[in-house]
């Protein structure tokens, strides 16, 4: 090998380890950016699935908010029931407007029912019922938060007893698998009645 080959092959053996370490820095950067990535994807997966969907306090001012609808149910629950709606649902509702806009809410008051002695004389026969003692489930909402209730179709639900205090987490697990059978309806059950 002469001197001229020599030094040329110094050069490309020099070109050569330049390129391997460039290369080699490219590897280690893009392992270090899916590290980060991973690491940010899982830390974001854990706080979707530890977001709460339950909400734990009853929404002021529910009791001024404007009927929705009203209801009977049979069977199991046997109740009759006010759905209410804040201005947000209201304005949805009457609009027509689905899915609800971030911050609608949707509420439920249920009690027994029962029968009115006072107007069934009056009517001559038995045939009125009025609102009776809260049910167990007395007050109901629903909270629209795309972003805090992402896991449970934008909503997040809630159940409290007729002293305030919240149902069980246990049992609030059944309100979204519940309400998927309406998922066209942004996963609401009661349609406005003017």
């Amino acid at each position: 090998m002469s001197a001229r080959d020599s030094s040329l092959y110094r050069i490309f053996e020099g070109e050569t380890r330049i390129k391997r370490a460039t290369f080699l820095a490219v590897i280690v950067a893009t392992l270090a950016g899916v590290a980060a990535l991973t690491a940010k994807t899982s830390r974001h997966a854990t706080a979707q699935e530890a977001a709460p969907i339950f909400v734990k306090k009853i929404p002021a001012g529910y009791r001024d908010w404007k009927v929705v609808s009203v209801a009977h149910e049979a069977g199991g629950l046997n109740d009759i029931r006010a759905v209410l709606g804040n201005d947000i649902a209201i304005k949805a509702y009457r609009a027509g407007k689905l899915p609800f806009p971030e911050g609608a809410i949707v509420g439920r008051i249920a009690w027994t029912y029962v029968s009115s002695e006072e107007n069934n004389k009056s009517f001559g026969r038995e045939q009125s019922f009025v609102a009776g003692s809260p049910t167990e489930s007395y007050l109901q909402f629903m909270v629209k938060d795309s972003k805090k209730y992402a896991a449970t179709g934008g909503w997040g639900y809630a159940s409290f007893d007729k002293e305030g205090k919240p149902t069980d987490e246990a049992a609030m697990k059944a309100c979204f698998p519940c309400h998927q059978a309406i998922k066209d309806r942004d996963f609401v059950f009661t349609k406005y009645t003017p």
